[in-house]
């Protein structure tokens, strides 16, 4: 009989244990519900390497996340929405750009803000846009880059 209880209280404090990981997995990715923060939206031509409940980051500190992904049929591009503390007020004129952490390293999103004295509102649609650039066109570039001769400034076409 005792055996039985002890058995059952191991049981016990082993599913308390998966169930407090469980939660605190939920909230640290962003599914639990943000309280203290407010809407915003951007729709991105590539939105690669990033996922609901990605970080959005102003500075490199983590000022949000994104709370819905889906795709727009009319326009083909990713439609994102992103919640971002109500501390933060960003110009309407504020950039918004997939960024890579490394070469190896994870995507986020990274808020550019600019100078306009107006800030954006609530469910507000932030316009200027810069969707992921893959690691193979990355290298491709810089491959390109490095293959071709500049023509020296003074030279004639």
């Amino acid at each position: 009989m005792a055996e039985n209880a002890t058995e059952v209280l191991a049981g016990g404090a082993v599913l308390a244990a998966a169930i407090g990981f469980l939660v605190y997995a939920g909230l640290d990715t962003g599914l639990g519900a943000e309280n203290g923060s407010y809407p915003l939206t951007a729709s991105f031509r590539s939105v690669e390497g990033i996922s609901v409940g990605s970080d959005v980051r102003l500075a490199g500190v983590k000022v949000g996340s994104i709370t819905e992904l889906k795709l727009n049929p009319a326009t083909f591009f990713a439609d994102a929405r992103i919640s971002v503390q109500d501390d933060i007020l960003l110009p309407d004129d504020t950039t918004i750009l997939i960024s890579s952490e490394g070469l190896l390293g994870g995507n986020f999103v990274e808020l550019v803000p600019g100078g306009s004295p107006v800030n954006l509102g609530p469910g507000e649609e932030i316009v200027d846009t810069q969707g992921a650039i893959g690691i193979v066109a990355l290298l491709m570039r810089f491959v390109g880059a490095m293959s071709g001769d500049p023509a020296p400034a003074d030279a004639a076409p």
